[in-house]
């Protein structure tokens, strides 16, 4: 698994939330979810998005937006409407003044607004599991990033609209996959800009040597991996690989490892049957004590403290009338 498939793995297991909203102006929704990562599909007519102190972004139909958590933004259907709804942790909408709107603007099955009849169609997907892999790849994306709909061709935006309305066996299934292919595509489409800022170890995939490194202590990171094996792997010297390595993706092989096994730790703790034990034998610890001591030292906190906290993150209710019908 690599860092772009370990961005939605976590969140893909748990599920996504996932709606269609249709609003008719004037309309302003104020997103503080504190969600790490969520997708907005430009459907029908047109929204700004707003971050605070930011500047407006127009989306039109075909355009697709990825807000980067945790700071709050705005929706709305033009920059100088005033906030009618709130959108807090776990999806639950209320006024201003705290009156709750789950049911109040439910218009169907996975439809949510204030007019079933409204000029404005979105499709938003928010993934509320934070990923310590997928927070290797978040953190080089900008708190928005927009791919308007001129800049990449791809049919997903209309599949999940036809998707989503659907009320089938499996279709939680369904449409979690799709939003996954989404999301997969936008992150892609948008690292491939010339002017995006990916990371390093991103790019680095790219190359034939150091890409090839990459995948096998990504795809077995338990292997007692040495430079040298890795450069025997690559078909190149040990001094070439570490410095070709370090060149492209900014550090040495055995340092992006380490880093690479504590992420991979961090969201192997988070399920619910996973112990210190099992873990450490996954991402290549000799040890329960050896984990703990790495992890403390990079996370500052034990492999235990971090479990029960995810689990107290994962248990925040949601707001589950709009999910289905």
């Amino acid at each position: 698994m690599d860092a772009l498939a370990g961005l939605l793995d976590g969140a893909r297991a748990r599920g996504a939330f996932l709606l269609r909203s249709v609003m008719a102006p004037p309309w302003a929704i104020r997103i503080e979810d504190r969600a790490p990562l969520s997708l907005l599909a430009m459907v029908r007519g047109e929204a700004w998005v707003m971050h605070d102190g930011g500047t407006p972004v127009l989306l039109v139909p075909g355009d697709v937006a990825l807000m980067r958590g945790p700071d709050p933004y705005t929706v709305a259907d033009d920059p100088r409407t005033a906030p009618q709804i709130v959108i807090h942790p776990g999806q639950h909408c209320t006024t201003l003044d705290g009156r709750d709107l789950s049911q109040a603007m439910d218009l169907g099955v996975r439809t949510w607004g204030n007019d079933l009849g409204g000029s404005t169609v979105m499709l938003t997907g928010t993934y509320e599991g934070a990923s310590a892999i997928g927070q290797r790849l978040l953190g080089a994306l900008p708190a928005l990033a927009v791919l308007p709909r001129d800049g990449w061709d791809s049919p997903l935006v209309a599949f999940l609209a036809d998707e989503i309305v659907k009320d089938e066996p499996g279709q939680e299934v369904v449409l979690d996959r799709l939003l996954d292919l989404l999301v997969i595509a936008a992150v892609r489409s948008w690292f491939a800009r010339p002017d995006a800022d990916a990371p390093p170890w991103y790019r680095a995939h790219t190359d034939p040597v150091v890409g090839k490194a990459l995948r096998l202590l990504h795809n077995n990171p338990a292997h007692p991996w040495t430079v040298a094996e890795l450069a025997a792997e690559c078909g190149i010297s040990r001094a070439g690989l570490a410095r070709r390595f370090t060149d492209l993706v900014g550090e040495p092989p055995m340092t992006f490892l380490t880093g690479w096994r504590l992420a991979l730790a961090a969201d192997l703790l988070r399920e619910t049957d996973a112990t210190v034990g099992s873990v450490a034998n996954r991402v290549g610890y000799g040890s329960p004590f050896a984990l703990s001591t790495a992890f403390k030292r990079v996370h500052g906190i034990s492999p235990r403290q971090h479990q029960l906290q995810s689990t107290r993150t994962d248990q925040i209710p949601r707001m589950s009338a709009i999910r289905s019908a």
